[in-house]
């Protein structure tokens, strides 16, 4: 089963090829209820029961510190969390694009419900692209994503994707940040949250001309190698000093997607690049990394492992420019 709930989108269909098609320039609430994302998350106190022996129920008694979250429509139960938590509905996620969309140019292209709806986002393309040598295109989108079971600080966060082959990369800001994370603590402003990205709004342009610097950057075959050395190791869980490992598994996966079986691979940007090298990383935890479902795919991919895999290559790769 495929646990992305529910999913909405408009033009192409979305990377991990999941959704329900919309036309384009459909009002908020068409999204909502097409993504899966019309319902309200509503709260309640934690009550337990104590003392209940065979047939007799023992008495109730609440437990205040503790509320539990569940899904206005189903009932059912999303998570337990403080009774400080901040909760952010879905319906603040779609909103949050609107004066986007419609004074700002954007334009929504994803967006739904992942884990049943403990994990929520939508993803506006921006308008903002570039073309490397000529035939290979890139988009800038933003995505807007949060959680409710305390998996994820409300985040929005510029994103590119790859035309040739849908593949997606974090577009990290110069300081390292390549995201605004509002924590459940505090109470989700998005006006706060929009004047934060109007000012890495123009870290496209410096992303853009990184990736023509990696375009243009040739890589000699004995680099390969070690690149992937690098970018593909985990830590070794049983090892005293922190040790870690190479994904031999991943490395061949990779390094054959780099040698020509990635989509673009053969593209004159790509083909002998350390651009070439980011993406057959990115293709390989977008499309081809064992994942358990497409949700956990999707999960791991902007949020989890993957996206740590990605920007791991991404800062590996700018090394090699420098």
């Amino acid at each position: 089963m495929h646990l992305v709930h529910s999913m909405a989108y408009v033009n192409e269909t979305p990377w991990h090829g999941l959704g329900n098609q919309l036309a384009p320039h459909q009002p908020l609430d068409v999204w909502a209820k097409q993504a899966g994302m019309d319902w309200r998350i509503e709260s309640s106190e934690v009550h337990f029961v104590s003392g209940s022996a065979g047939a007799s129920l023992g008495s109730i008694h609440a437990f205040p510190d503790q509320k539990v979250l569940y899904r206005s429509d189903t009932k059912a139960p999303l998570s337990v969390v403080s009774s400080r938590y901040q909760v952010v509905q879905p319906e603040s996620i779609l909103e949050f694009y609107r004066d986007l969309t419609e004074v700002g140019g954007f334009e929504l292209e994803t967006a739904g419900v992942l884990k049943e709806g403990r994990k929520f986002w939508a993803l506006a393309r921006t308008g903002q692209n570039t073309t490397l040598k000529g035939r290979d295109r890139v988009n800038g989108y933003l995505l807007l994503a949060t959680a409710c079971d305390g998996t994820l600080a409300t985040t929005a966060q510029f994103t590119s994707v790859r035309v040739v082959c849908n593949n997606t990369l974090a577009i990290a800001l110069g300081d390292g940040a390549g995201a605004i994370k509002v924590p459940h603590r505090s109470q989700f402003d998005p006006q706060a949250v929009k004047r934060q990205l109007g000012i890495a709004i123009s870290s496209w342009d410096g992303f853009m001309a990184r990736m023509k610097a990696l375009s243009e950057c040739k890589v000699k075959d004995d680099a390969v190698e070690s690149f992937l050395r690098r970018v593909l190791t985990y830590s070794v869980a049983a090892s005293p000093d922190g040790h870690s490992a190479v994904n031999d598994r991943a490395l061949k996966a990779v390094h054959e997607l780099y040698l020509g079986r990635g989509k673009g691979a053969d593209l004159a940007s790509a083909s002998g690049t350390a651009w070439g090298l980011v993406n057959s990383v990115t293709e390989y935890v977008d499309h081809h990394r064992r994942a358990r479902s497409a949700d956990h795919r999707v999960d791991a991919a902007w949020f989890g492992q993957g996206a740590s895999i990605k920007q791991k290559a991404w800062e590996e790769a700018l090394k090699l420019v420098a």
